[in-house]
């Protein structure tokens, strides 16, 4: 069982919770993310996501090859707005709750979502306050 899975409900839904309010107001007090350059954004999460894919079956989340590499995804969406760590946290369940989010993911490695949680938790705990 893996680290993500291990956490509470109550967790998890204080992560999902995190992550819609500090998205709300960082959405409003930038004027829709106005100062993010997305197709720059969108493209280096495209290249981020094709350098995670070939790794995830020789290597675990917590790897220090899959975390030194979480650096750089964290980065991309702190451009959008530094989350904390339980938003962060939210994002990766985000990416797992939403239908589309999950299937665009999932294109890059069937089990990108699951992966990708594991990695965003243990780096948000490892990393973030």
């Amino acid at each position: 069982m893996g680290l993500l899975q291990q956490a509470t409900p109550a967790y998890l839904a204080q992560c999902r919770a995190a992550q819609t309010a500090e998205q709300a107001q960082s959405l409003a007090s930038t004027r829709q993310w106005a100062h993010v350059h997305k197709a720059q954004a969108h493209a280096d999460f495209d290249a981020f996501y094709k350098a995670l894919a070939p790794l995830l079956d020789a290597n675990e989340p917590t790897s220090p090859t899959i975390q030194a590499l979480m650096a750089r995804h964290y980065e991309i969406v702190s451009r959008f707005y530094p989350p904390s760590r339980d938003a962060y946290v939210g994002t990766a369940l985000f990416y797992a709750d939403n239908p589309d989010m999950k299937a665009f993911h999932n294109g890059y490695h069937p089990r990108m979502v699951e992966f990708l949680g594991e990695a965003v938790y243990a780096y948000a705990q490892q990393n973030l306050s």
